[in-house]
């Protein structure tokens, strides 16, 4: 692995942050006290090529690569959790599923206007009683003619309430178990289709929202890949979209070391600045080295993808484990620090704290993480088959 970036990575996380520095963090404590879902932004990443990354030129993409999206990701993140979202609902949880998985019709009809966010995509898996427990989905699309019939409800889905098309779960075929679960390409605007948004603590430039489905259509060529093939779709959808949460979970942290340096330098107690104070410098240095940690697991994650390795489950579960609690500390870390003003919504930092926490839940909770590598480390069942 050369721990270096290239001229042209260089390039694409400097008009990255650029980007993030004039779009995103000027507007974000804003959109995040109105609840504002700013489209305007999430397409002009689309103009911008931000989503299509690992995808082909043929289909609109760049063919970059993973870790090109990855730090790409980072930057946006760094900026605003909520947009940072974009990166899994228009590329590596939508495009990218169809990608591996759809016909080249599908291809060709899908993946650029996703990549592009000329329409805005969400993926449909959690229930209200099937989070980790993906088995336990309940909704259903049964043949029906040369189609099928849609029936169920999500919940905490991302975009749902402002997406166009979006990728759902549901068992063709309940009783044929693991084989009777498929995925199936949804238009949103289909009869039949209603969503209701959620409140939430943090994300909240981010829609989320259950869908409900009562009797929807669905052509014959909705269906993505065969027939039973959801599992197989569905995890490695997760063994994707963790890289967008691990790199997003970096870039939150980063910021928050960014606001604790800039204030620690700023203010002044007891006649010195607050940065003086060896506390202080223990936690600044305990945050500045889980990042580089969390950094790194998530580079190598992205760099064994681009080198064919898109089955990394292990190295991404270490990725996505450290980088969602170093956010976490890291937020919590700046609190501490800022006191009252990190408490105050005058400063970023009480966004950050609220935000943080999505980082162990979204994509695999922290604990399923733990699991799979305890799981590998144990020889109980190996991550990467």
């Amino acid at each position: 692995m050369d721990f270096g970036l290239n001229e042209e990575l260089q390039a694409m996380k400097e008009a990255a942050r650029d980007f993030t520095e004039k779009e995103i963090i000027p507007n974000a404590d804003k959109w995040d006290e109105e609840h504002f879902f700013p489209v305007e932004v999430i397409k002009k990443m689309g103009e911008l090529g931000y989503y299509g990354c690992p995808i082909p030129e043929k289909y609109g993409g760049s063919d970059v690569g993973f870790l090109a999206q990855t730090i790409l990701t980072e930057e946006v993140g760094r900026g605003s959790s909520s947009i940072r979202v974009a990166f899994n609902t228009q590329c590596l949880g939508n495009a990218l599923s169809v990608l591996r998985h759809g016909t080249e019709e599908q291809k060709q009809k899908f993946i650029p206007d996703l990549i592009s966010a000329k329409k805005i995509g969400c993926f449909a898996i959690t229930e209200a009683n099937a989070g980790s427990d993906v088995m336990s989905l309940k909704s259903t699309a049964k043949l029906d003619g040369d189609g099928f019939i849609l029936n169920g409800s999500k919940t905490w889905i991302s975009f749902a309430s402002r997406a166009d098309i979006a990728i759902v779960y549901a068992y063709h075929d309940r009783s044929a178990g693991s084989k009777g679960l498929s995925a199936f390409m949804v238009d949103m605007h289909s009869e039949g289709i209603s969503t209701s948004d959620l409140d939430k603590l943090g994300t909240r430039s981010s829609p989320t929202s259950e869908i409900f489905f009562e009797d929807v259509k669905l052509p014959k060529d909705s269906l993505i890949g065969n027939l039973g093939d959801g599992v197989k779709i569905v995890f490695g959808s997760l063994n994707q979209t963790r890289l967008c949460c691990a790199a997003g979970g970096v870039g939150l942290a980063q910021a928050c070391l960014e606001a604790v340096i800039q204030y620690c330098n700023e203010r002044e107690q007891f006649g010195q600045q607050v940065g003086k104070f060896q506390m202080n410098q223990e936690t600044i240095g305990q945050m500045a080295a889980q990042i580089e940690a969390a950094r790194l697991l998530t580079y190598r994650a992205a760099w064994q993808k681009d080198q064919g390795q898109l089955g990394n489950t292990l190295e991404m579960s270490y990725a996505k484990y450290v980088a969602g609690e170093t956010a976490t500390f890291c937020a919590q870390s700046a609190m501490k620090i800022l006191g009252a003003y990190g408490y105050s919504n005058e400063y970023p930092v009480a966004r950050y704290y609220r935000d943080a926490v999505l980082y162990q839940i979204v994509e695999g909770t922290v604990n399923v993480q733990k699991m799979i590598i305890a799981l590998d480390q144990l020889g109980y069942r190996k991550a990467n088959r």
